[in-house]
């Protein structure tokens, strides 16, 4: 019976030695192409910029063979974990300004995968056919615009820099500014739109709105809201050693706004959905030699 149990204990202990075999081997697996078959990208909570940029990439990895993982986390954490190795890669680091001081304080733990967009921007946005164009013409047609400037969530910088700086700056303290969500604004700004009237709200490039809603920006003379920024793509040190094709595809990668907001609009404009996968196909077919040129 001793002698049954001791053999019983023994395939057992091989099974589980196998199985861990296997998966450290699936773990370390590597493609045809020289790269690891398994990949993280951090993306940022509620950037939809970046949550459209990866998720075009992992509809487009995963085809190619690989393993794509897309790990969700508030921007401060993905910094931390990039410089640890806990993920591979994130696509939406705004420079110079935005994440001037994550990059202080992680720049050289991390690697630059280059600049995809030239055209990240902080706005005040108006409906198309509004009677002004410039900050500086709001204020005195404050009422034309029910005497309010729809914002975002309280904590954003975007409420922050709009606080201490666009409102002094072009004297609108009696303007009634209300914070809530980004949602709330969007919501407010479809209605607005819909039914022809104006509209005044806090909004940043690129985004999906430009798109889906007929609005402009207001003009910034005194450069209140700062100037545009670029949006890069950041990976942990070691990336290009694992990842040779993929560091290559992702230095080279430019997706302009209109084609950025195009497939915000799709994944973003309708109704809420927590898998996006079938929407981005639907999207590359009909962008299809764009994505062809982004691994060609």
């Amino acid at each position: 019976m001793k002698k049954n149990f001791l053999s019983v204990v023994a395939i057992a202990a091989t099974t589980a030695l196998a199985l861990s075999a296997c998966g450290a081997g699936s773990a370390g697996a590597v493609l045809d192409n020289g790269d690891k078959k398994d990949v993280t990208v951090a993306v940022f909570n509620g950037w939809d910029e970046g949550i459209a940029a990866s998720e075009l990439w992992k509809v487009i990895l995963d085809e190619k063979g690989y393993n794509v993982k897309l790990q969700n986390a508030d921007v401060a954490p993905v910094f931390s974990g990039l410089s640890t190795g806990d993920y591979d890669l994130t696509l939406d680091t705004w420079l110079p300004v935005t994440h001037a001081s994550l990059m202080e304080e992680y720049g050289e733990k991390i690697s630059e995968l280059g600049q995809w967009n030239d055209e990240a921007a902080l706005t005040i946005a108006v409906n198309e056919d509004a009677p002004i164009d410039s900050l500086d013409e709001l204020a005195a047609n404050a009422d034309a615009f029910g005497n309010k400037i729809i914002g975002i969530e309280p904590a954003a910088g975007l409420t922050k820099v709009t606080t201490e700086k666009v409102i002094p700056t072009y004297g609108l303290d009696k303007m009634d500014y209300v914070t809530s969500s980004t949602p709330a604004m969007l919501s407010e700004l479809k209605t607005a739109t819909s039914k022809g009237e104006n509209i005044a709200v806090t909004l940043w490039r690129p985004h999906w709105a430009y798109d889906a809603f007929p609005v402009k920006d207001l003009k910034d003379p005194q450069g209140a809201l700062g100037e545009a920024e670029g949006i890069y793509g950041y990976s942990r040190l070691d990336f290009d050693a694992d990842y040779p094709t993929l560091n290559g595809w992702l230095k080279d990668f430019t997706m302009d706004s209109k084609t950025l907001y195009s497939l915000e609009n799709a994944m973003f404009g309708g109704d809420k959905i927590d898998d996006y996968t079938e929407v981005v196909k639907t999207w590359i077919g009909e962008n299809q030699e764009y994505v062809d040129s982004l691994t060609s």
